[in-house]
């Protein structure tokens, strides 16, 4: 990134309708050519509104969706976001046009499928990607895929995977942060999963989770506001300081919301790196070495001082668009957030599609 852009990042930007301006101009000529974002739309379940013209490049990398089965098992236990329950295909694509979104990579929400029941949970996750196939095959070249797990079950997930992978011809593989607020994603019970996900050379999708232990802050704060972020901080410090990630170099990690807190903990993390144990063979190459492989999507972080830490800590290259639709709400406060960052035109287009297509190159077509 380079210096300019990095000052801009610093001070924000101020002129939001000079840069919408802009990159609504740049268009699809520069980016997907002439085409319709509305010859490709299909209408499954009712009739989709007509959609504004707006270029379609965009790949969302944090999407979410839903089968009856997952809503009724999360109804149970916890109340849902009635965003992520009523959700349906024709909504996200709606919302895809309007704010020119190509493609998104659909991923189960929070809770996750863990409800303390193996069986139950096998067949959670079947069912879930069962539907997801559904999804992606109906709507040729809008929706990408990252499969259900059903982790902790480490047996089950092997199968899974290998399911997902190899017979759905999935795109990933999407996990949670933690488990029961008792495994988190270094954890060596899960090291038969991550030698697998590393011998295929796996995009794994980690999403967010509130841990048990403290989600309840003030009764009317949602966990998801700081536990969300802190979990993925927890999640990134168990695969450094384990030795996982370095372990299994293979596997292209995306962590959701900018590595949630872990950019602000970064001298902390030096910290330790410095005076722990065993430090040659848990991280041989170095803690940052690892932390600019990771890749981290903008989902409900598209603020100059959240994006400023990130791209400070990692090149742009690792940096991914996301959107957290329908939970985070609607699309166009990513994309106008993002606009107003202060990228320039070459890296906002590398966040917003490029960086993506090298991690699923099919999306090119």
């Amino acid at each position: 990134m380079n210096t300019s852009t990095l000052a801009c990042i610093d001070r924000c930007c101020t002129t939001r309708r000079g840069i919408l301006g802009g990159m609504l101009a740049l268009g699809g000529a520069s980016l997907l050519g002439s085409r319709s974002v509305m010859a490709q739309v299909q209408t499954p379940q009712r009739q989709l509104q007509p959609a504004r013209s707006v270029p379609a490049h965009r790949i969302d990398v944090h999407h979410h969706f839903n089968t009856p089965r997952w809503v009724a098992a999360v109804a149970t236990r916890e109340r849902l976001n009635p965003r992520a329950r009523d959700w349906t295909p024709a909504q996200s694509i709606d919302e895809m046009d309007r704010n020119g979104v190509a493609t998104s990579m659909l991923s189960i929400t929070n809770p996750g499928l863990w409800f303390g029941d193996n069986e139950a949970t096998r067949a959670l996750a079947r069912d879930c990607n069962e539907h997801l196939a559904g999804y992606v095959r109906d709507h040729p070249g809008r929706f990408g895929s990252f499969a259900a797990m059903p982790l902790p079950d480490v047996d089950a997930t092997l199968r899974e995977i290998a399911f997902a992978l190899d017979e759905l011809k999935f795109d990933g593989i999407g996990l949670f942060t933690s488990y029961g607020g008792t495994k988190w994603q270094g954890d060596p019970a899960f090291n038969p999963v991550y030698e697998e996900l590393n011998r295929r050379k796996a995009l794994v999708f980690v999403h967010p989770t509130a841990p048990d232990c403290c989600g309840n802050l003030i009764p009317d704060v949602p966990a998801s506001l700081i536990e969300y972020g802190t979990d993925t901080s927890r999640a990134i410090a168990s695969l450094l300081f384990t030795g996982t990630a370095a372990r299994y170099p293979d596997i292209r990690f995306i962590f959701s919301h900018a590595g949630g807190t872990a950019p602000y903990l970064i001298l902390r993390y030096q910290r330790l790196e410095r005076t722990m144990k065993e430090r040659e063979k848990r991280l041989p190459n170095g803690l940052m070495h690892e932390l600019r492989k990771f890749h981290y999507d903008t989902a409900l972080a598209t603020s100059p001082v959240t994006l400023g830490a990130l791209v400070k800590l990692v090149p742009v290259t690792q940096v991914l668009f996301g959107t957290d639709f329908p939970s985070g709400g609607n699309m166009v406060d990513g994309v106008k957030g993002l606009a107003e960052c202060g990228f320039s035109q070459p890296d906002l287009r590398a966040i917003e599609r490029d960086n993506a297509l090298r991690l699923v190159p099919r999306l090119s077509g």
